[in-house]
């Protein structure tokens, strides 16, 4: 765990004993789990303690994301649960509600978080184009967090819907994106958003190039956004 109390010391993150057990529970669960329901390419302990759980905290980076400010928080695409469960270990005292589209998914979600005994963990099975029309999950969340592998346009089509105004919805993000970002400024602005800020960065203890994006509600999405589901990654913004 030498690597991953490290990595948390340089985001300004120091883990109880409780935590890094839950860390060592959450790698043993994951490979258990991922012979039968593929969860990730990433089994290397190291490489999961780099590529997944400190991937997942950097966003403590962006100054526009206080901890003591967001409660309310939903992972769309959250996969095997990032970056949402490393949040939720980090920072118990969130209401962290988990979205993925893949049921078995899910499944491995339910039993991880019985299994590191989390508190106010809600797992939903669904897209988020439906979730983001439905009245209880349309804009009654402080931050939406999301890892996953979508252009720009169309993850603010899926998560900015699902932020009350005054909230934010941060991207992880691979790489050189600045076209890609320039592109999704006109959608983010539709769905009622602005960029607010860009982080680039290497996750700690790697050489993992990372970009965060933060999107700040400022206004109300229109009633039409987001479109029905498929369309925004067949027709982005």
């Amino acid at each position: 765990m030498q690597i991953m109390i490290q990595g948390c010391e340089e985001l300004g993150i120091h883990l109880t004993k409780e935590q890094e057990q839950q860390f060592i529970d959450y790698y043993h669960l994951l490979i258990e789990w991922n012979q039968k329901a593929n969860l990730t390419g990433i089994t290397d302990y190291e490489d999961v303690i780099k590529k997944h759980f400190l991937d997942s905290l950097c966003i403590v980076k962006l100054s526009e994301v206080d901890d003591s400010k967001f409660k309310k928080v939903i992972d769309v695409g959250t996969g095997a649960g990032f970056p949402g469960i490393p949040l939720k270990i980090v920072f118990p005292d969130i209401q962290l509600t988990l979205l993925d589209s893949l049921n078995k998914r899910i499944k491995f979600l339910d039993v991880l978080i019985e299994n590191l005994g989390l508190k106010y963990v809600r797992t939903v099975h669904g897209r988020a184009e439906d979730f983001g029309r439905k009245h209880e999950y349309r804009e009654k969340f402080d931050l939406c967090v999301s890892r996953a592998v979508a252009n720009l346009s169309v993850l603010s089509e899926y998560c900015v819907p699902l932020v009350q105004v005054g909230g934010n919805f941060v991207s992880y993000k691979s790489g050189k994106l600045q076209e890609e970002l320039e592109n999704s400024k006109k959608a983010i602005r539709l769905l009622g958003g602005i960029v607010k800020e860009k982080a680039d960065f290497f996750v700690p203890e790697s050489d993992m190039a990372r970009t965060l994006i933060c999107v700040e509600k400022v206004k109300s999405t229109p009633g039409k956004y987001p479109r029905k589901s498929g369309v925004p990654g067949k027709n982005p913004l």
